[in-house]
């Protein structure tokens, strides 16, 4: 595939810092929009915000939410004398690809009446509207040709507009143009028959050496497992010698780029204000904040919470139209077409990020090599110590966030991503076909294949808070939907290894088969390996105990190696990044790891079998605002009460 070149930081419609004449520009935009009846305080301070960010007043106005949008071109229009338009009717616009552009910069429309000419519909700047007002002037007929409207009239007429065709693009585009790549089919044909033939091979071998045929398999699938333990013991390792440092960069107050933040959210109108108030957190000027909440257009509830909870005008919702399959990347895939930032991240509904985790990307991004596209934040679980469920998955997301990621970006091997707080460079992302619709953990296949494409991905050290399930119920289904989506990232990387194994190195390729297939193998021989092992300990137990063949005592050496080495690799990788307060959440309930990995197995082999029933269903996990963040409110409440009580 194509070996990356530097990739730009600009998008289309995005300025940096004002040249020499800002003073000038400034003052004589204040004017004009004193003159439309803006304080001047209130512009002497945009101003000054203005000029530390690289951009104008104009800007600096709307995204505060001083003024409204709506009411602000309304009355430049009437200043001028031009006719506004407040919302534009879809059947007026007539879809092509080249209108997807008035989504990242929307400034003109035409419009198409059935009894008149058509019309072009202007989003004016306060600087550019006087003399486009003489234009039109001395055109004579082309004022009757043109009406103003605002940026967000635009946008909402032609995403309704393109519905179809977008939804259509999201859902079929990699395959179309990257058919290997995509998981739309399960297996392909060359797969299916080298599968059969292997269970041919396997049967006819069976039938007629049993015995030899299982100590085969036996064998090869506890050095599969065995090789995945070393490579976890090697993190381990590298965690003692190279302790996390965190990235210290300074909070840049500074010309910043737009940076685009993506949030699907479905059937979640409970988190709405968790969710909007995490997001106004976040360290990054509103006027270069683009965040879009991804929502199905059939989920009328989540719909109106957002309404109702009035996001801020940096907020754009994104109905995504109803469409199969009806999965998490579609939907981002489909919003997509819309980001105007030079850089993407994605949270859940649920996220609590840290304020200063964009700042932290884009020093990141700043710093890095130009193949440096994809940054991954670490996850944190909050409420570890809610059930004995949460308490074990805030262990393996420790190890996996804050030992197994860093450690592989360190050495530039592939990471698995995590499916939320990924941060990309948009140009990549976009050139990468975005996320695959029919993956159902669409994280691990988009860092692989940004992987085989030449990128590379490193860690952040700034966290995300999230809530782990508590219900073992819950979190079966959740894992029953990431083994399978795993799956489907092997399968897709396995139908040309040959192939993939030169895209990305042989080591490289041995690692992700290591992460990818033996999790795989881990899982579904778990159950296997502890049978063999008990039977092996009663078996000699017995009296007189049986004298063991070598091989038998060799395979029971490595199996309980391997099961007692995974228990105790588990429990170090995650509880050594552990803060104490972590720790002394999560208590006594590492004791339940075996049990633990028991549900892990049981979720992967429900995932094997639901791959061949149902493929591409995604199985909702249902959320609802965080105790610890309800916990948190409640106290200050408590406190700022009791202090004016004793005042």
């Amino acid at each position: 595939m194509r070996r990356p070149s530097a990739l730009r930081n600009d998008r289309p419609g995005e300025r940096g810092p004002l040249g020499p004449d800002t003073t000038a520009s400034l003052r004589e935009e204040a004017r004009l929009l004193h003159t439309l009846g803006i304080s001047k305080p209130l512009l002497a301070r945009m101003a000054r915000t203005a000029m530390q960010r690289g951009t104008t007043i104009e800007q600096e106005l709307l995204s505060s939410g001083e003024i409204e949008e709506d009411a602000y071109f309304a009355g430049l229009a009437r200043m001028y004398g031009l006719p506004f338009l407040a919302e534009i009717p879809a059947e007026l616009v007539d879809d092509h690809r080249a209108i997807d552009s008035q989504l990242t910069e929307p400034r003109m429309l035409r419009l198409h009446y059935p009894n008149r000419p058509p019309v072009m519909a202007l989003v004016p700047t306060i600087t550019q509207i006087e003399s486009m007002r003489v234009r039109l002037k001395r055109s004579g007929n082309l004022a009757d040709a043109c009406v103003t409207t605002t940026p967000s009239a635009i946008r909402r007429a032609v995403w309704q507009v393109g519905e179809e065709r977008r939804a259509h693009q999201a859902v079929h585009q990699l395959f179309e143009k990257a058919r290997p790549l995509s998981a739309r089919l399960v297996v392909t044909g060359d797969q299916g028959f080298l599968a059969g033939l292997f269970l041919s091979v396997v049967t006819l071998a069976a039938t007629i050496a049993p015995y030899l045929s299982l100590s085969l398999v036996h064998f090869l699938v506890s050095a599969f497992h065995l090789g995945g333990l070393f490579l976890r013991l090697f993190v381990v390792a590298y965690g003692q010698n190279q302790p996390l440092q965190k990235l210290a960069f300074e909070g840049d107050a500074g010309a910043v780029p737009i940076y685009t933040v993506m949030v699907a959210i479905y059937r979640e109108a409970a988190v709405v204000p968790q969710l909007l108030a995490a997001l106004d957190a976040l360290d990054w000027p509103k006027s270069r904040l683009d965040i879009k909440l991804v929502c199905e257009a059939d989920d009328a509830e989540t719909l109106a919470a957002i309404r109702a909870a009035g996001p801020g005008p940096h907020i754009e919702v994104i109905a995504v139209p109803s469409m199969a399959p009806r999965t998490k990347p579609k939907a981002l895939t489909y919003a997509l077409a819309g980001a105007r930032g030079s850089f993407v991240t994605i949270y859940d509904a649920e996220d609590r990020p840290h304020p200063q985790q964009l700042r932290e990307a884009y020093h990141s991004f700043c710093m890095g090599p130009p193949d440096l596209v994809c940054l991954q934040a670490p996850l944190v679980i909050a409420n570890a110590g809610e059930s004995w469920v949460s308490a074990i998955f805030a262990l393996e997301y420790t190890a996996l966030f804050r030992r197994l990621l860093p450690a592989l970006g360190f050495h530039r091997m592939p990471l698995p991503l995590g499916g939320t707080s990924n941060h990309f460079r948009a140009q990549a992302l976009i050139e990468s076909g975005g996320w695959d619709p029919y993956n159902v953990t669409e994280d691990a296949d988009l860092g692989m294949r940004l992987y085989r494409m030449g990128y590379r991905a490193a860690t952040l050290t700034l966290p995300t808070f999230e809530d782990a399930p508590v219900n073992f119920r819950v979190w079966l289904g959740q894992r029953t939907r990431w083994y399978k989506g795993w799956l489907q990232t092997w399968l897709v990387m396995m139908r040309q290894p040959i192939r993939t194994c030169r895209e990305m190195g042989w080591l490289s390729f041995l690692v992700s088969q290591l992460l990818v297939g033996g999790m795989l193998v881990a899982a579904l021989s778990h159950p296997g390996m502890l049978i063999f092992v008990t039977l092996s300990i009663l078996s000699l137990m017995q009296i007189p105990a049986p004298q063991p063949g070598v091989f038998t005592s060799m395979m029971l050496g490595i199996d309980i190696f391997n099961i007692i080495g995974s228990y105790a690799v588990f429990f170090a990788l995650g509880a050594t990044p552990m803060t104490d307060r972590e720790k002394h959440g999560m208590g006594w309930k590492w004791a339940m790891i075996p049990v633990y990995w028991m549900g892990v197995s049981l979720a992967a082999w429900k995932a094997v079998i639901e791959l061949r029933l149902r493929p591409f269903y995604w199985n909702k996990t249902p959320h609802s605002p965080s105790r610890v963040v309800i916990d948190q409110r409640r106290n200050s409440l408590a406190t700022a009460t009791s202090s004016s009580e004793s005042a």
